[in-house]
């Protein structure tokens, strides 16, 4: 039987949204597994998808740039141990001159990316190691997306945590930073439900299912019940299904009708999303002190 650790508890009523004594359930029932336990409460209570994948887990800035047409631009992440060195301006300025050399030169990839020269004539890898140097703390380029368009681009920054890139055409440059705004906010994860991973649909379709048929209801209603739900998830994560941020009465695919307008594609990038950071349980660490 795995240990259940009142960290686990935490992440997990966090991610549900859920009562301790219910997570802590979840968790032996599951011997640990954080997703299984999980996915159980969410069958049972009708709760909604966790947050554990935007949750932010490591430290770091995302950086944009977009060239004066508003043809090609790109957003990068770059990371770093603490948020003391997110915030220090050489760091900040490190990142936006390397979003600034992907618009530009259009490396390959991360690898690639390392030899690309900056303004100043030194390689990204060898600012980087001087970062490091001066800093005292890693630091790395994690990913980066380019876009290059026959439309027009739009970029939205919340802070340094959040970063979006947005390819549309139509419209003006003021519905690109509105609708780059609405994605930060909302957070879609493709433009149209076409684009809708078929796994990820797979799985929401699996758990609405378990959903109804707790109900008890004859089969030809929880088909019902859960192409209704399915319908509701799709208009949640898809860009046009949802409702705009600055008018709720109007979805994003009617305000972009009305603009004559069309979102190509989005990246949005959140800081250490997908990345497990360490987490430290004082708690039970002063406890085990008081025992040696």
């Amino acid at each position: 039987m795995a240990e259940i650790t009142a960290s686990m508890v935490k992440d997990l009523r966090e991610s549900t949204g859920l009562g301790m004594m219910e997570c802590k359930k979840a968790l032996v029932e599951a011997d640990g597994d954080i997703k299984a336990a999980e996915d159980a409460l969410r069958i049972k209570s009708g709760a909604k998808a966790g947050k554990a994948a935007s949750r932010i887990a490591a430290e770091g800035v995302v950086a944009s740039f977009i060239s004066a047409d508003r043809k090609t631009g790109a957003v990068v992440e770059v990371n770093c141990e603490t948020d003391f060195v997110a915030k220090n301006d050489d760091f900040k300025n490190f990142a936006n001159e390397v979003a600034q050399a992907v618009a530009q030169q259009n490396p390959a990839d991360v690898a690639a990316l390392a030899g690309v020269k900056l303004a100043s004539g030194s390689t990204v890898e060898e600012v980087r190691q001087g970062i490091v140097m001066k800093l005292g703390e890693n630091t790395t380029v994690r990913r980066f997306v380019r876009f290059e368009t026959a439309g027009q681009l739009a970029a939205y920054l919340h802070g340094t945590k959040i970063g979006v890139l947005v390819d549309y055409t139509g419209g003006d440059e003021a519905l690109g930073k509105d609708i780059a705004m609405h994605i930060a906010a909302s957070k879609p994860v493709c433009v149209s439900k076409e684009q809708v991973p078929a796994d990820l649909l797979a799985k929401e379709r699996e758990i609405y299912t378990a959903q109804a048929a707790e109900s008890g209801k004859p089969a030809n209603i929880v088909e019902k019940m859960v192409e209704g739900r399915i319908t509701k998830y799709l208009a949640e994560v898809t860009l046009l299904g949802q409702q705009f941020v600055k008018d709720p009465d109007m979805t994003v695919e009617k305000l972009l009708a009305s603009k004559g307008a069309k979102v190509n594609a989005f990246q949005m990038f959140v800081v250490g999303e997908g990345i497990e950071k360490r987490s430290t349980d004082f708690a039970a660490e002063v406890a085990a002190a008081a025992k040696v």
